[in-house]
């Protein structure tokens, strides 16, 4: 599913765990590489691995079919109830980051010290993934974004929903004029009405972007999610 390979920043010590970060449509995994370097010039997550995946190129409906980088098909700006979703696009796109997940694991960091994240599509991708995952992550965010297939994600969660007690960190501009605010609001509680763990912050006069206050906080988030371990063992929770 994917496009070019993850641009991948390394632990600057012994690799403990791993944050994986989804880019929006029509952007790259290079578009997102300024929070790792920006931790790596402060000396901070040295224990951590940054992984920024590339999306395909896919013709876009909403874009006259035009190709761009993206994690599935967008048909309309439609409410989240009615809109027509892209669900072959969105579960192929869920199967490659569940593959990234699984690769972390393989290399032995436990699932609990993984977390999965993005921005717009990126972070719908990244909370439909997250809370679709067969083991319990380290943590699951998503900026300026909204929970894909709300109808049928029920039916797609392991049985035993083992992110239901995961933090969820969810950012958004209440001025975001591509990403309706309400729609980030709407699926911080249709989550929460699920029984997950959701933390939805509201940024005033915020655009269809990041600014410096919910950076700050992601990065707390991630330093609680991810507290370094230095020479000990990193666990795998039960």
């Amino acid at each position: 599913m994917a496009g070019r390979a993850p641009i991948v920043v390394p632990a600057l010590k012994r690799h403990t765990a791993t944050v994986i970060v989804a880019h929006g449509l029509g952007d790259s995994g290079a578009g997102w590489l300024f929070l790792a370097e920006n931790y790596r010039r402060r000396s901070v997550f040295e224990e951590v691995a940054f992984v920024f995946p590339n999306a395909p190129n896919i013709p876009i409906t909403l874009n006259m079919g035009m190709q761009m980088p993206g994690w599935y098909d967008i048909k309309s700006l439609s409410t989240l109830q009615d809109r027509e979703e892209d669900e072959q696009g969105i579960l192929k796109s869920r199967d490659y980051f569940h593959s990234l997940i699984d690769a972390e694991v393989a290399k032995g960091i436990p699932a609990n010290r993984v977390v999965i994240g993005g921005f717009s599509q990126g972070g719908a991708m990244a909370l439909f993934s997250g809370t679709t995952y067969k083991e319990q992550l380290g943590g699951i965010f998503g900026l300026s974004c909204y929970l894909l297939l709300q109808k049928r994600i029920k039916n797609l969660i392991p049985e035993n929903s083992p992110n239901q007690k995961t933090p969820i960190f969810m950012g958004h501009g209440d001025s975001d004029q591509v990403v309706a605010y309400k729609y980030g609001q709407m699926s911080a509680n249709a989550l929460t009405e699920m029984g997950y763990n959701v933390d939805f912050r509201t940024y005033k006069g915020l655009i269809h972007s990041a600014d410096e206050e919910e950076l700050d906080h992601l990065e707390a988030y991630l330093t609680q999610q991810l507290p370094a371990v230095g020479d000990k063992k990193p666990e795998q929770s039960l």
